[in-house]
């Protein structure tokens, strides 16, 4: 992944996310301001624009979070190309994957243009101040709620009454799931790969037995630990499983985790948000140690639309 070390790109980052022990560590974000109704960045219509790739897990829950709450017409897009490429995440001159806000060529460019002499990873999302022309995050998680909360006075994803709850799943989603499938991925040694991959299935096993009894994570509704947990749920069986190794089972084989995804899918919106042969790309990209020819499988075929015995709706 790019890196900016004062302001100058670099396509091999000096300090890798794989430790000597074989460990997969993901580096924290570092941009990260807040849109608040009284602070610099206030949450107006029209002002912020989005950076993203619709297969980055983490982009797609702040695109989530944009649909479920009806966002597309007050805050834009740009979408990068599905494969990086030596200069990052990178877009077209024109079509689907330009930049429409800014024309820029790479993503490396928009850090540059907020911060010339900015250091660090060069990664989506990236929440853009149109007004200011400053980048106001590139934390996905802050994104997702400053969205929910900024641009939704009724805070329908994160309601007061259950933030605790939300964030104790959020608490256990990020390390052992979304954050669980790259350490087993990314892992260089057996043991790391052992411990990471075993995690992710006693998480999900746990989320199975959870929703059994419940319809989602929180409350009666959809939340907040919801959207943060779709976006691994929907590149598993056609991504995670066979790309990273976690192939203990399929996420079509947890019926209820399986029936709550799809579930969370047929919401308004969701649907738009899901590119399954644009996951494939990017997860099976070239790489020396997953994937050194590149080649991109035909299948699986994965039925998104099948019906669900659970109704899901956001607090109204």
């Amino acid at each position: 992944m790019g890196v900016m070390i004062e302001g100058i790109y670099q396509a091999d980052d000096p300090a890798p996310d794989t430790e000597t022990d074989g460990q997969f560590r993901r580096a924290a974000s570092t941009v990260r301001h807040w849109i608040s109704p009284h602070g610099p960045f206030r949450p107006d219509p029209g002002r912020y624009h989005l950076f993203a790739a619709w297969n980055c897990p983490w982009a797609h829950r702040a695109l989530l979070t944009r649909a479920v709450l009806g966002l597309q017409d007050q805050i834009g897009v740009s979408y990068a190309l599905p494969r990086r490429t030596p200069e990052g995440w990178v877009f077209d001159d024109t079509g689907p994957f330009s930049d429409v806000e800014l024309g820029a060529s790479a993503l490396h460019q928009v850090y540059a243009r907020q911060n010339p002499g900015y250091t660090g990873r060069i990664t989506v999302p990236v929440l853009w101040d149109t007004q200011t022309k400053q980048i106001v995050s590139n934390e996905s998680a802050d994104i997702v709620r400053m969205l929910g909360q900024g641009f939704d006075p009724a805070q329908r994803l994160c309601p007061p009454d259950l933030t605790e709850q939300i964030d104790a799943w959020n608490a256990v989603i990020y390390p052992q799931i979304n954050n669980g499938v790259y350490r087993a991925g990314f892992a260089r040694t057996q043991e790391a790969y052992d411990q990471a991959v075993t995690e992710v299935f006693m998480a999900l096993d746990n989320l199975e037995a959870h929703l059994s009894s419940n319809a989602c994570l929180v409350g009666h509704h959809v939340t907040e630990a919801d959207l943060r947990l779709f976006p691994t749920l929907a590149r598993f069986d056609v991504a995670y499983h066979y790309a990273f190794k976690c192939n203990v089972r399929k996420l079509s084989d947890y019926p209820n985790l399986w029936d709550y995804a799809r579930a969370i899918y047929a919401l308004a919106g969701v649907a738009e948000t899901v590119k399954l042969e644009i996951y494939k790309q990017g997860y099976f990209s070239p790489s020396e140690l997953r994937n050194p020819l590149g080649i991109i499988p035909k299948g699986p075929t994965v039925d998104w639309t099948q019906p669900t015995q659970r109704q899901l709706s956001l607090l109204q």
